[in-house]
């Protein structure tokens, strides 16, 4: 048993690894497709992300196999390109890695639904590659945002409809064959979607738009659906603390003014992971420390 679980565990990191290799390609002919960055040629060959072989964003040349090996070709290279010897991103191998140890702890939260329930089934392969779609969704959001200030609406609005044809398969499977399902509540995360969403659009409306965007409306839309209540709740508590916090650092650095514009996507995004991680036993903690 062990050894499989070994296999397993190293499959899904590998796994990781290559989707996080295909997550930076989305991110980086996303900022192609910006009208700012683009010429005619550019979105010609870019329209699509699945068109197209990678190639060096410094010097153009073309990678070959040896160059596009998650991680390692970076090691291996020394963080330069080959042909060029410009400088590689560190972005890229951070997001192969994270999208990597992020899909090995949703392998991990699957074991426990699978000792919970002991079963094994189409429902929760479903689940599993549900969940490795919707944080492969949240990464590109992360990045993007970190680095352009703006949530792509392509993005967000698939995040959104991901959790709807998932609710809509779930329900359907259930009951047209009878089998197990996870039951989810539509009512709770649809309601906690409305309230986070309202919660960001009045800041918006109060501060005039300087605090927050309409990105960071449909995101918190988006993560009242994924994560229901009470999860939004420890979401959005540490979205904004961990903000604060590095906003602050920033501040105290003299990397940011406080009138400076800082990207809130990020931090949505990082609580969001965090609550549905460790969210029960956050709260759990939470009340254990007020005798609730």
């Amino acid at each position: 048993m062990f050894p499989i679980f070994i296999f397993y565990l190293s499959s899904i990191f590998f796994l990781g690894l290559i989707v996080g290799s295909f997550l930076n390609c989305v991110i980086y002919r996303f900022t192609l497709r910006e009208p700012s960055s683009l010429n005619n040629k550019e979105l010609g060959s870019f329209s699509s992300f699945a068109k197209g072989r990678s190639f060096c964003p410094h010097c153009k040349h073309t990678l070959s196999w040896p160059d596009l090996i998650p991680v390692f070709s970076f090691l291996f290279l020394g963080g330069k390109c080959r042909y060029c010897s410009k400088r590689i991103s560190w972005q890229y191998p951070a997001v192969e890695i994270s999208t990597a140890l992020i899909f090995l702890l949703i392998s991990n939260f699957q074991f426990s639904i699978f000792n919970k329930f002991s079963i094994f089934n189409f429902q929760t392969i479903l689940y599993l590659v549900y969940l490795f779609i919707t944080s492969s969704l949240l990464i590109v959001i992360f990045v993007y945002d970190l680095k352009h200030y703006i949530i792509p609406d392509s993005i967000i609005f698939s995040a959104i409809g991901l959790v709807f044809l998932f609710w809509i398969l779930d329900f359907g499977i259930c009951n047209l064959f009878g089998i197990w399902c996870f039951e989810f509540e539509i009512l709770n995360p649809l309601i906690s979607g409305l309230v986070a969403a309202g919660l960001f659009l009045f800041i918006i409306l109060v501060s005039r738009g300087k605090w927050m965007g309409m990105g960071d409306v449909k995101l918190a839309f988006f993560m009242g659906l994924f994560l229901g209540f009470p999860q939004i709740i420890v979401a959005l508590f540490l979205a904004f603390l961990i903000g604060a916090i590095i906003g602050t650092g920033l501040v105290l650095a003299k990397k940011r003014v406080l009138k400076s514009e800082v990207p809130f996507g990020p931090f949505l995004v990082t609580g969001t992971f965090i609550a549905f991680f460790w969210g029960e036993e956050i709260i759990q903690w939470y009340l254990n420390l007020f005798n609730f």
